[in-house]
């Protein structure tokens, strides 16, 4: 179906940073199939996991329990407490995980647990303008984007948006009918907008006295993406749901909704489920994933990277803006059109994609090294000076 236009590039083969056409042509690739191969392509652990595990056992029902899925869950429990205030670094489960194929599914698994949270007639999901959830018909709702609703009405009823960082707007909102209050830490396909700590703070505070859960959407910027295991950290709250996927398989489909034991155990059976969500070859790529990620400090790897793309960036003419956190970037360009610059690009072997009209994003590997930073730079200055 022509959701997506006519592709650009048939693409071949992966290994690291770069890709390669049909035709042999080597491409940088700075997006990471939108910040999901996070190791790069190809990672051979991430491989073999998949071999090994298609060799073993490759699906049961969610009626039966598998290693893989157990140890992925006692890995995201722990690093969500990492670096949250009050929150031992290491110890046991403090949450519970529902495993899902995507970040749109991980979303919905949220936003009914909003509903059996806050029962009947408290099901409203207030969330913010310029926001991304999904394309589901409920994450598209969810999503503060009013022209991606107009050809799909009606929507599900039940969700309500505010203006992004604007606290007295999110209070006005929060009447009796509302369970819960959706926010990404940095708004991702908006324009990656990060959120400042007093904004997650006081909505934290907002959520607490009025008993409603403040469930944060990390599909894009979990799992060291931004610099820290997830980018609520760098703002000193703890929310009540935290929802990821892009980068848990590195290219494999899995998605996850984690909740605070107390908030997952309002879910009874039957309430929620899924035939693949979590299977075991799907977990097993996240194991693997998780094991090289901590082993390779990746949060720790984005930061030193990051800092250093956007030195270089915003050292460039034709460059007004560099913002994000860790190597999740948008470069806003100053009279330049994105989407032609981004075209330019490709024709020189780069990939990148055009966030606004004015905007790159960069998202390249957590794992991108030096060399291919300075790749980066070149072809961005030939391309903008």
């Amino acid at each position: 179906m022509p959701t997506y236009g006519p592709p650009s590039l048939q693409l071949v083969r992966g290994e690291g940073v770069w890709l390669w056409d049909r035709d042999g042509r080597r491409y940088l690739d700075l997006l990471s199939g939108l910040a999901v191969t996070s190791l790069g392509h190809s990672h051979p652990a991430v491989a073999d996991a998949l071999y090994a595990q298609a060799q073993t056992l490759l699906h049961v029902s969610n009626l039966f329990g598998t290693e893989p899925g157990w140890q992925v869950a006692q890995t995201l429990d722990r690093l969500l407490g990492v670096g949250q205030p009050g929150w031992p670094a290491a110890g046991g489960m403090r949450g519970q995980v529902f495993f899902a194929n995507s970040g749109a599914e991980a979303n919905e698994c949220a936003l009914k647990l909003a509903r059996r949270f806050g029962g009947r007639g408290r099901h409203v999901v207030v969330s913010a303008f310029n926001s991304f959830h999904g394309r589901t018909l409920a994450t598209l709702h969810a999503t503060g984007q009013p022209a991606k609703h107009e050809a799909f009405q009606p929507l599900p009823e039940g969700f309500r948006h505010v203006a992004w960082q604007d606290l007295d707007a999110l209070e006005a909102a929060l009447d009796p009918s509302v369970a819960a209050v959706l926010l990404e830490p940095v708004q991702g396909e908006g324009g990656v907008n990060p959120a400042s700590a007093a904004y997650f703070q006081g909505v934290r505070r907002l959520c607490d006295e009025r008993g409603i859960l403040f469930m944060v959407d990390e599909v894009q910027t979990g799992l060291g993406r931004c610099g820290s295991w997830f980018a609520h950290q760098h703002l000193g709250v703890v929310p009540d749901v935290v929802t990821m996927a892009k980068a848990l398989g590195n290219g494999v489909p899995i998605g996850a909704c984690w909740a605070k034991t107390e908030v997952a155990a309002v879910f009874a059976p039957g309430d929620h489920a899924t035939t693949y969500g979590g299977q075991p070859l799907a977990a097993a790529a996240a194991r693997a994933v998780l094991a090289v990620m901590e082993a390779e400090d990746v949060p720790a790897r984005a930061q030193r990277a990051g800092q250093r793309l956007t030195r270089g960036v915003t050292a460039l003419a034709g460059v007004k803006e560099v913002r994000g956190l860790g190597l999740l970037l948008a470069v806003e360009l100053d009279g330049h059109d994105a989407p032609g610059v981004a075209a330019r690009l490709l024709a020189d072997g780069v990939i990148v994609n055009a966030i606004t009209p004015t905007a790159l994003r960069l998202a390249p590997s957590l794992l991108i090294n030096d060399e291919e930073l300075d790749v980066a730079l070149v072809a961005l200055t030939e391309v903008l000076t």
